[in-house]
């Protein structure tokens, strides 16, 4: 039996501001839009290519806002990846990898190669390169 993680419900303060930057600005597609209450929102939202979608809104989570560290998305060619969100106009970080002595500006090759950003409420991104053949 497969056991799939299908969504993430990310804590936003403004639903509309959020759905703005991951759609327009990270390329998310927009599954759902619904008020389903005054009290009830859902907004899913998906990346290009994933299994996986985050979902934003209101009244769906008491998780105070901006609290999401580490969640990743994976590409296969992580400087076009950063091209793409830096024209969208998302702060991103430089392209870094890992060696003996930490962290280190530039790729690093297939596995360890990275860039950060945050959204709006400042839940924090990690991209990774991966290889295309994985």
């Amino acid at each position: 039996m497969d056991w799939k993680l299908e969504v993430v419900v990310l804590p936003v303060s403004d639903v509309d501001r959020a759905k703005r930057f991951y759609s327009e600005q990270c390329g998310f597609r927009v599954d759902v839009d619904r008020e389903v209450s005054e009290a009830m929102r859902v907004v899913q939202l998906t990346p290009p290519g994933s299994g996986c979608s985050v979902t934003i809104g209101k009244g769906l989570t008491q998780v105070p806002p901006g609290t999401y560290q580490g969640l990743q998305l994976c590409v296969t060619d992580i400087e076009a990846a950063r091209g793409q969100l830096a024209d969208r106009g998302v702060d991103v970080s430089k392209v870094f990898h890992f060696d003996e002595t930490g962290r280190v500006d530039g790729p690093g090759g297939a596995w360890n190669s990275f860039l950060t950003f945050s959204d709006p409420d400042g839940n924090g991104w990690t991209v990774q390169e991966v290889p295309a053949d994985r």
